[in-house]
């Protein structure tokens, strides 16, 4: 296994048609970088109609065009940063696209949607083989899809047909373990998002104990595919009570908590960072718009902008991987 290490940073999410492009997301991109962050994972979306529709469609009033993901993989360039380019499908009734996916014995619908997911995938895929994007997502918490074998081989295959970097997939936490045909791709990936706090206001000792619990499960999974596992997805929300639930993004109504945020990067960061078969984190996530500074103290998103969690990830980030 070779080893790598990615000191990321997810950048653009929720991020319509266009805004790329501004001088805001220009200054926040710079912002990024200064960071310490070493990599970006360029996530986007477009849309099927519900978890039950066959057909991925991208919406020219939504989704960054071609233009705006060309635009931010040579800003990010210039600005000595790796790309990994992360599209995602979801699902426009608001369900989790998780939840995407029929019965088993659906073949005829599995076919459809897989068909018109491979060729979603394979437009970004030769887009990042042009753009020379050092890594390429193929998928973001698809669980339902997941247990889809013969499909899903099919569709790394395609990818590679067309982009000739290293890929990754994007599990979900919890779920990992289930994926039979990992041994496909060149790093495991997952949502990190373990509730690794029992209350608000948890402490950093308690929380890297969770973290501690996690490991034996993890590290088994990357020598079982002999794959380094990275956080493809990792963050909390600075808001008390965030890191008994750090995939929320909907309580907006919980009091600032930045301490909650910091402890909950400081736990994972110190867990994880010396372990060989460990390869990194995308944290999530860094907004194209980002605040005044001035408001960090009242801002109770997954943003470390100006926030003590950006003070630890950046002393990380500082020092050389697995030491």
């Amino acid at each position: 296994m070779q080893e790598v290490f990615f000191k990321g940073m997810t950048y653009g999410w929720e991020t319509p048609r266009g805004v790329y492009r501004t001088g805001e997301a220009e200054d926040s991109l710079r912002k990024l970088a200064e960071t310490g962050s070493e990599w970006i994972a360029l996530s986007f979306w477009t849309w099927q109609d519900n978890v039950f529709s066959t057909n991925i469609y991208f919406d020219y009033g939504y989704t960054p065009t071609d233009r705006d993901i060309a635009h931010t993989v040579k800003l990010a360039k210039e600005l000595g940063l790796k790309v990994c380019l992360k599209p995602v499908v979801n699902s426009r009734d608001g369900i989790w696209r998780a939840r995407i996916g029929f019965p088993e014995d659906g073949d005829a619908y599995w076919a459809e949607w897989f068909r018109s997911y491979t060729n979603f995938l394979k437009h970004y895929a030769e887009l990042a083989e042009e753009l020379e994007c050092e890594m390429f997502c193929i998928g973001c918490e698809m669980v339902a899809t997941e247990s889809r074998e013969a499909e899903w081989r099919e569709v790394i295959r395609e990818t590679r047909s067309l982009y000739s970097g290293p890929i990754v997939y994007n599990a979900n936490h919890g779920k990992e373990e289930g994926i039979a045909w990992l041994d496909e791709v060149d790093l495991i990936g997952t949502s990190a998002y373990y509730p690794v706090a029992s209350a608000p206001g948890e402490s950093y000792e308690n929380m890297l104990a969770a973290w501690e619990r996690q490991k034996p499960r993890l590290k088994a999974l990357s020598e079982r595919f002999g794959k380094q596992l990275v956080f493809i997805e990792i963050g909390c929300r600075s808001a008390e009570g965030c890191a008994t639930m750090p995939w929320d993004f909907s309580h907006k109504h919980l009091p600032v908590s930045q301490s909650e945020q910091a402890n909950f990067y400081k736990s994972a960061l110190e867990c994880f960072w010396k372990e060989p078969w460990f390869a990194g984190f995308f944290w999530w996530d860094w907004s194209t718009v980002l605040y005044d500074k001035e408001a960090a103290g009242s801002n109770v998103g997954f943003d470390i902008y100006g926030k003590e969690a950006e003070v630890i990830l950046r002393e990380y980030y500082q020092r050389p991987a697995h030491q």
